[in-house]
C-alpha cells in the first residue's frame, strides 16, 4: 500500500544512506508500506536489481524499551550464521536524522505466509512437513548457545518463570477498573506456587506462530522468522509451549487448532508434536508440559486484561483492541483448565 501520511520519511535521504551503507545497491529507489508492522513500521524498498524491507521505530514519543528495531536488527544478525532462517541484514541505522527515527534494512524474502493453522490451502499429505518445518525451526533456535553467537547478554537468564508471573500478577490486580475474574485470580495463586524445579535459558523469538514464518512457496520449508520484537534470553519450553498453544486455541482469538479434526487434516496430535521437539532438541520427555501451556494462557490473559483496561479508559479505541478485551475471560478459563486438568482436578 501507500505510506501512511504518518509515516512518511525523506525517500532520498534514505536512498543516498543506502548508497553510502548498502552494499550492491542502486537506484531509483520506489518505498511502499506493509498493511501489517503497526507496532514497528516496515516498508518495501524496490529498486531495478533488488527489493529490500526496512523496519523503523515509529515516529513520536515511545516507551522506554519499547519498539526497539535495533535489538531485532541484533538478533537476527547473530543468527544469521546458525540453523535458524532468518532474513540478511543489510544496514543498520541509528541516526534519527535520516528518516526521523532508528532504522534497519533486510532482505525482502519472497514467498507464503500461513495465516490459518489448519494450512487450508496445503494438502494434506504435505501439512506434516510442515508442521515439521516449523518444529523443526524452533528445535534450531532453543539449540543456539547464546553466548557463543554474542547474545549473552540479550536478555536476564534464570528465573524466568518466577520474573515473568510476579510481572503479569502485578499488572492485573493492578488495574481495578478492568476488574477481577475467578479463572483469573486461581491461576495468579496456583503459578507461583507450583514452578517447576530447575531451570533452563535460552535465545525465545516469544511470538513464534506459523503466522510470523514465511515459507517457501511451493515446498514445506521455513525461509525466514519474521518478528523479533519479543526475544529475549528466556525459558526455551515456555517459548516452545507458547507455540504449541495452536493446538488448544480457539482459531477466533489467535491462529489456533481448537475444534479443528487434526486426523482428517493430517495434522500431528499435541502429544506427537512435542514428542518431536523434545527429540530435536535432546529430551526424554516435558514432564512440566501442562504447567508451561497454562502458564502461557495466563500470560496471554495477563496482556488481554490490560488491553481491556485501555479500552476502558479510552486509551484503546480500536476495533481490533475491543476484541481482544472481550476474549480476555475467554483466555483466562482456558488457562484455569489447563491448570485443572495438570493437576487432576479438572470436572
Amino acid at each position: 500500500m501507500a505510506v501512511r501520511d504518518a509515516h512518511r520519511f525523506d525517500d532520498r535521504a534514505l536512498a543516498d544512506w543506502m548508497a553510502r551503507h548498502v552494499d550492491g545497491f542502486a537506484g531509483p529507489l520506489r518505498v511502499e508500506q506493509f498493511k501489517g508492522g503497526q507496532s514497528n513500521p516496515t516498508y518495501r524498498l524496490s529498486t531495478p536489481r533488488r527489493d529490500y524491507v526496512l523496519r523503523r521505530k515509529p515516529p513520536g514519543t515511545l516507551l522506554k524499551g519499547a519498539h526497539d528495531v535495533l535489538r531485532e536488527a541484533r538478533v537476527l544478525t547473530a543468527l544469521a550464521a546458525t540453523d535458524v532462517p532468518v532474513a540478511r541484514v543489510y544496514g543498520v541505522c541509528e541516526d534519527d536524522a535520516i528518516i526521523g527515527t532508528a532504522f534497519y534494512v533486510m532482505a525482502m524474502v519472497e514467498g507464503r505466509v500461513i495465516w490459518d493453522a489448519t494450512f487450508p490451502d496445503v494438502s494434506r499429505a504435505d501439512r506434516p512437513r510442515y508442521f515439521d518445518a516449523m518444529n523443526t525451526t524452533i528445535a534450531a533456535l532453543h539449540r543456539v548457545a547464546p553466548v557463543a553467537v554474542g547474545l549473552g547478554d540479550y536478555g536476564r537468564p534464570g528465573n524466568y518463570f518466577a520474573r515473568q508471573i510476579a510481572r503479569w500478577s502485578a499488572q492485573y490486580l493492578g488495574d481495578g477498573q478492568a476488574g477481577r475474574d475467578p479463572d483469573m485470580d486461581a491461576l495468579v495463586e496456583w503459578l507461583p506456587a507450583n514452578i517447576p524445579d530447575g531451570d533452563e535459558s535460552s535465545i525465545v523469538h516469544g511470538d513464534f506462530r506459523c503466522d510470523n514464518m514465511i515459507f517457501h512457496s511451493t515446498e514445506p520449508r521455513v525461509l525466514a522468522v519474521l518478528d523479533w520484537e519479543l526475544s529475549t534470553l528466556g525459558h526455551p519450553l515456555a517459548d516452545f509451549a507458547y507455540h504449541a498453544l495452536m493446538y488448544r486455541m480457539p482459531p477466533d482469538i489467535v491462529a489456533g487448532l481448537a475444534g479443528a479434526d487434526l486426523a482428517a487434516l493430517g495434522i500431528p496430535t499435541e502429544r506427537d508434536y512435542v514428542a518431536a521437539y523434545c527429540a530435536k532438541t535432546g529430551r526424554s520427555a516435558m514432564p512440566d508440559y501442562q504447567f508451561y501451556v497454562t502458564f502461557n494462557f495466563f500470560r496471554l490473559a495477563a496482556i488481554f486484561h490490560g488491553i481491556k483496561g485501555r479500552v476502558i479508559r479510552g486509551t484503546a479505541a480500536s476495533l481490533h483492541a475491543r476484541e481482544r478485551a472481550a476474549n480476555f475471560p475467554r483466555l483466562a478459563r482456558l488457562g484455569h483448565a489447563a491448570m485443572q486438568e495438570g493437576t487432576g482436578t479438572a470436572a
